[in-house]
């Protein structure tokens, strides 16, 4: 063989030796509230995705290793980030349901060189080095401006609000509350809070409206009782609602004509964009130019209803 051939035979074995040697592996933990909840679901396919894209793109290998509780649990989740450390895990993405039962366990971890993004819900008094979010205020005002322009300016709203000591509800009430001073012709009845379920959300817009036969508009910063059927008595168009999120039963009450707009998180992206800033940094040693991702809402109308549908086709597993 000529020396000039071996030579080359020699530099490909060496580039492809470096190729290897430059391949890793990484493992995101993936800690979202509950199981069942469709909206993580959604964020499970998006890490998947993410996974799947970035491995390609680097030539490297993203295993995403889910460690979410069955049901909503904040002490679960700490325990959750506190073994995927011990397990080796090179960064964790966590949806937050109790900021302050999280923050040590979050802290820890970036203490033991593993680096935290959250989504959804915050820890901002964390070591976290990024959060994937909408902006909580700036929500409850797109929820009121909307509400007012399908109102015609006028009329009396109610809000609903779920947990009264969640803090990203509370900003969306206040986000309410302070364009609602815009309109000089609504007025707002009052804020209802209620457990955050379907059956218990349906029977307080119920009760509320029994009691309250002159309320025209429904500002909800969350889409509770839209996941029951039958949950708006009302004829559809007669009162106006604006809704957070847009999930496959809720979509059924903009068909109705029940709903005038919903707000839909980003709930895919949640889990890809947390893999993607958690890749950024553990891989190409890059920070996000912002602590702050912002994650802007989604309108979806009954024209756009049936195409965004076909969204949840390929985030809900089969």
């Amino acid at each position: 063989m000529k020396p000039k051939l071996i030579l080359t035979l020699l530099a490909v074995l060496a580039g492809v030796l470096t190729v290897r040697a430059q391949k890793k592996s990484y493992t995101i933990g993936l800690v979202a509230k509950s199981q069942g909840n469709p909206v993580f679901q959604a964020a499970r396919v998006g890490a998947n995705d993410a996974a799947r894209d970035l491995g390609k793109k680097y030539g490297i290998e993203i295993k995403i290793d889910w460690r979410t509780p069955n049901e909503e649990d904040a002490q679960k989740q700490a325990e959750a980030i506190e073994q995927l450390v011990l397990a080796g895990a090179d960064g964790v993405a966590v949806s937050c349901s109790d900021a302050n039962k999280l923050t040590d366990a979050i802290n820890s971890a970036v203490k033991n060189g593993v680096p935290v993004a959250t989504f959804d819900s915050d820890a901002p008094n964390s070591k976290r080095f990024v959060t994937y979010a909408i902006d909580d205020v700036k929500c409850g005002e797109q929820v009121m401006d909307e509400l007012a322009k399908f109102m015609g300016g006028k009329g009396v709203v109610a809000v609903l609000a779920g947990n009264q000591n969640a803090p990203n509800l509370q900003k969306r009430v206040q986000g309410v509350k302070n364009t609602a001073k815009k309109y000089s012709g609504i007025t707002i009845r009052d804020v209802y809070y209620h457990k955050e379920t379907p059956q218990d959300a349906a029977a307080k817009v119920e009760q509320v409206m029994q009691a309250n036969p002159d309320i025209t508009g429904w500002a909800m910063v969350g889409g509770w009782p839209l996941f029951t059927d039958n949950a708006l008595k009302w004829q559809p168009g007669t009162v106006k609602c604006v809704s957070v999120d847009a999930l496959p039963p809720q979509l059924a009450y903009l068909r109705s004509g029940h709903v005038q707009l919903l707000l839909a998180q980003q709930v895919y992206e949640w889990g890809y964009r947390s893999v993607e800033h958690l890749i950024d940094k553990i891989h190409l040693k890059k920070d996000p130019s912002t602590v702050r991702d912002v994650s802007a809402l989604i309108p979806v109308t009954r024209e756009t209803a049936d195409e965004f549908a076909r969204n949840w086709e390929k985030w809900l597993p089969k």
